[in-house]
């Protein structure tokens, strides 16, 4: 389970911020991967190059590297989410050999490192295949779906289905998982008269009902942790909180809207006994390409620049651990 956002200021800045709630415990760093890095592809076990440098959040297990998400040096930027009973990814043995086929877990590895922007992408789709592999940490083909944003604001979501893959336009920028992004945004309907607007009086008959003080407004809200209640959530919030002025007011709007879709350990079990829980949360500023994060551990908001100075190197580079131990201010 994850959630997903995109953010615009007043002056025209574009963010992109997710949760990253799992049930299996991820170790995760920060990687930069710099520009014209050669790697092995796991389909055709060829060597492919990345014309652009990178970072992102990743976690390297058996020797396979992930990305959860990234931004790359154009402030390209993209971002994985689960996709249980709905991913169906593309059949190796069925595509032209002269496209690019990429396991599912390289997908983000392969568009930050090759796309400049959300139209460059789109532009390059249809050559570009994703066949499902298993991963290391879950030792099962992780059912995916992404959402890719630059600073202009342009954001899409990939969908990879039994319809094929398709390319959302995502006009009002949220992700979250199952079911398909259409759905989420019909299901949208049913939450129209929410508002942030107190509720007047109502007469029933002879009985006079009044509101039980402020916020009656938003009482048809849901709040669960489910796929379709976290993504009306943050719908709701982000569309309605004032416009963030500059990248400081975007930072804590962002924070402050997934508060209500962060998921403390024990509110949700899986079948397997374990804890689906927010690990961390990010935010990424797309002109600089700055991230800023906490986690479940640590809630103070802690920053990583972008490491332009690492743009020449020809491996890649392990910026750290995202978990750190919390500490606390005194007055």
């Amino acid at each position: 389970m994850c959630t997903a956002i995109t953010l615009q200021s007043l002056p025209g800045s574009a963010y992109l911020g997710r949760t990253m709630d799992f049930s299996y415990l991820l170790q995760p760093h920060f990687y930069f991967v710099p520009e014209n890095y050669r790697w092995t592809n796991a389909i055709t076990h060829e060597d492919l190059c990345n014309p652009y440098s990178f970072m992102g959040i990743g976690q390297e297990l058996d020797g396979v590297l992930g990305f959860f998400e990234g931004v790359n040096e154009h402030g390209f930027a993209a971002a994985a989410l689960y996709f249980a009973g709905y991913a169906k990814y593309d059949d190796a043995a069925m595509r032209d050999a002269s496209d690019t086929q990429v396991a599912s877990y390289d997908f983000l590895t392969y568009i930050l490192g090759h796309c400049t922007s959300v139209e460059d992408l789109l532009n390059q789709m249809d050559h570009i295949h994703i066949i499902g592999v298993s991963d290391p940490l879950t030792q099962t083909v992780a059912p995916l779906h992404w959402i890719a944003e630059d600073r202009t604001g342009n954001c899409v979501v990939l969908e990879l289905t039994d319809r094929g893959a398709e390319i959302y336009h995502n006009a009002i920028g949220v992700l979250a998982n199952s079911p398909d992004f259409p759905w989420h945004m019909t299901n949208l309907r049913n939450y129209m008269n929410t508002s942030p607007w107190q509720m007047e009086k109502a007469v029933w008959g002879d009985v006079q009902l009044m509101p039980f003080g402020q916020g009656g407004g938003t009482m048809s809200l849901p709040g669960g942790y489910t796929s379709p209640e976290r993504f009306v959530r943050v719908a709701y919030l982000k569309m309605h909180i004032p416009p963030p002025e500059n990248t400081e007011s975007a930072v804590i709007s962002f924070f402050q809207i997934m508060k209500s879709v962060s998921i403390p350990r024990g509110a949700v079990v899986t079948v397997r006994d374990t804890n689906d829980y927010t690990q961390y949360t990010a935010f990424i500023d797309l002109h600089t390409c700055k991230y800023f994060f906490n986690t479940y551990e640590n809630l103070q908001i802690k920053t990583v620049d972008f490491p332009i100075a690492l743009a020449l190197s020809d491996t890649i580079v392990d910026l750290g651990r995202i978990v750190q131990p919390m500490t606390f201010e005194k007055l």
